[in-house]
C-alpha cells in the first residue's frame, strides 16, 4: 500500500473515532455521514478503513446502472422447500432443502453424468453454511450445479438473511459466540436431517460454525458426518490478520473499532442513513474485499454488495466481537479421518490463506486448495472450481460413484447465470 493511502487509512480511522465521540455526546446527525463509511467497512468483512479513489460518473448515473444490475442479474433467486428450526433460545432458524424430484429423473440424468457419473448418489444431506453479513444465497452457484443432484439444505444464520433476529441478543443482551452458531447448526440439521450420512459445507463463519458443531458435538461427526469442506475460514489467530493495511492503520483500527461499533449499533436508524449515502464508497469496499479478479462479473460483484447491505448495523456491531475470541483449532481433530476439502483464496484479506494452510496441517489427509486470483467470496468469484472441488469431495466421501470436472454451471460471466 502507498504512503498516501496509509494517510488515508489513518483519516479514516481517525474518522470513525470522530464519529463514536460526537455519538456519545449526542451529535449523531453530524456523526451518521462519517458512520456509514465505518459500517461499509466493517460489513464488508474487514474491520479496518480503505483509501477509494473519487469516483468521477454522476451519482445519478451509478444508481440507474445499479437497479440494471439487479433487474438483470438472477443471482440468488434459487429457493427450495422452506422449513424453520429453532435455538436452544428460541431464535427462529429459517433453511431450504432442495431435494432429488423423482420425477424428473430423465431430464436430470445429463447433469448426474456430467458432475458424478451414471449412477444415482447415495442418500446423503450437504448442508450449507454461509459467512459473515452473506446468507444462503452466497451458495448461488453450487446450488445451481447440483440442484436435484443429491439432498441439500441451505440456511440463514441467526439475524441473516430470513432468520430471526437472536433472542438471546435482543432480550437478554448477550453477545453472539460461535459456539452458540455451532448449537444453532445442530438444531437445523435436527430439523432437516435428522438421519442419514452428512457433509458439511461451510465459508468463512459458516466454516468456524462447522468447527464449534464438532466441538460441542463429536458423536455427530463421529456417526454421521462423512464429509466436510472448509472454505475461506480460520480456525482461530484472527485478530492477527492485518486486512491488507499497514501497522499502525491496523492497531489504530483494533483500538477504536470495538467502541466505535458499539457506538453505532445503538442508534442503527440514523447510522443506516449514513450508509445509503456512501453507497459508492460503500461497493468499492466490499469488491476490495470480496474479490481479487479484475473481471468479476459487475452483477456477480452486486450480488454480493446486496446481500452484505442488507446486514443490519446492530447485527454487524453484536458478532464482530466473537471473530477474536473464536478459538476452534484442537476441534479439528474430529474431523481426522474423514475426507475433508480445505479451498481459500490466495488474496483473500479476510480470512488469509495461511489460516487455510494451517488448518490443512493439521488434517495431513485433507485436500488443500488455494486458489489463484481469488479473494475472500471464492464461490462466487470461482464458483467452477468450487463446485467440481465440491463434487471431488462427495465421490471421495462415497456419496457419489465418479467425479467429473463440472461444465456449464456457475458461471460468472457477464451473460445471465442460472437462475
Amino acid at each position: 500500500m502507498s504512503e498516501s493511502s496509509g494517510e488515508a487509512v489513518a483519516a479514516v480511522v481517525a474518522s470513525a473515532t470522530e464519529a463514536a465521540t460526537e455519538a456519545a455526546a449526542g451529535g449523531w446527525r453530524r456523526a451518521t455521514g462519517i458512520a456509514g463509511v465505518a459500517i461499509g467497512v466493517v460489513a464488508a468483512g474487514a474491520a479496518a478503513g480503505v483509501a477509494i479513489e473519487r469516483l468521477t460518473v454522476g451519482r445519478g448515473m451509478r444508481r440507474k446502472a445499479r437497479l440494471a444490475l439487479d433487474s438483470a442479474g438472477p443471482y440468488g433467486g434459487l429457493r427450495g422447500t422452506p422449513g424453520k428450526a429453532y435455538a436452544e433460545d428460541g431464535t427462529e432458524l429459517y433453511y431450504e432443502v432442495d431435494d432429488p424430484d423423482p420425477e424428473t429423473e430423465a431430464d436430470r440424468a445429463p447433469r448426474r453424468r456430467r458432475l458424478f457419473g451414471r449412477k444415482a448418489p447415495a442418500p446423503v444431506t450437504v448442508v450449507f453454511s454461509h459467512g459473515y453479513c452473506l446468507n444462503q444465497d452466497s451458495w448461488h452457484f453450487q446450488r445451481a450445479a447440483i440442484r436435484g443432484v443429491v439432498r441439500t439444505v441451505y440456511w440463514d444464520q441467526r439475524s441473516h438473511g430470513r432468520s430471526g433476529r437472536g433472542v438471546a441478543q435482543t432480550r437478554d443482551d448477550l453477545p453472539v459466540s460461535i459456539e452458540e452458531l455451532g448449537r444453532d447448526l445442530k438444531a437445523v440439521i435436527d430439523a432437516a436431517a435428522p438421519e442419514g450420512p452428512i457433509v458439511l459445507v461451510g465459508h468463512s463463519m459458516g466454516g468456524m460454525t462447522v468447527m464449534a458443531l464438532a466441538d460441542a458435538f463429536p458423536e455427530l461427526i463421529r456417526e454421521r458426518v462423512v464429509a466436510v469442506a472448509l472454505v475461506g475460514t480460520s480456525s482461530g489467530r484472527l485478530g492477527e490478520v492485518n486486512f491488507g493495511l499497514p501497522v499502525a492503520g491496523v492497531n489504530a483500527v483494533r483500538r477504536v473499532l470495538p467502541g466505535v461499533l458499539k457506538a453505532l449499533g445503538q442508534r442503527a436508524e440514523l447510522v443506516e442513513r449514513g450508509r445509503r449515502a456512501t453507497a459508492d464508497l460503500f461497493a468499492g469496499i466490499i469488491k476490495r474485499y470480496s474479490f481479487a479478479s479484475r473481471d468479476v462479473d459487475p452483477a456477480v460483484a452486486r450480488f454480493a454488495e446486496r446481500m452484505i447491505e442488507s446486514t443490519p448495523i446492530d447485527v454487524v456491531a453484536e458478532y464482530y466481537p466473537a471473530f477474536n475470541d473464536h478459538d476452534k483449532t484442537e476441534a479439528l481433530a474430529h474431523f481426522a479421518g474423514l475426507p475433508v476439502l480445505v479451498l481459500a483464496g490466495v488474496r483473500d484479506l479476510v480470512t488469509p490463506s495461511e489460516h487455510s494452510e494451517a488448518i490443512a496441517g493439521l488434517l495431513p489427509d485433507a485436500e488443500l486448495v488455494l486458489v489463484p486470483d481469488a479473494g475472500h467470496l471464492v464461490m462466487l468469484e470461482h464458483p467452477e472450481l468450487v463446485t467440481d472441488r465440491l463434487a471431488g469431495l462427495l465421490a471421495r466421501a462415497g456419496a457419489v460413484p465418479a467425479a467429473a470436472t463440472v461444465d456449464g454451471y456457475g458461471s460468472t460471466s457477464s451473460s445471465p447465470g442460472p437462475g
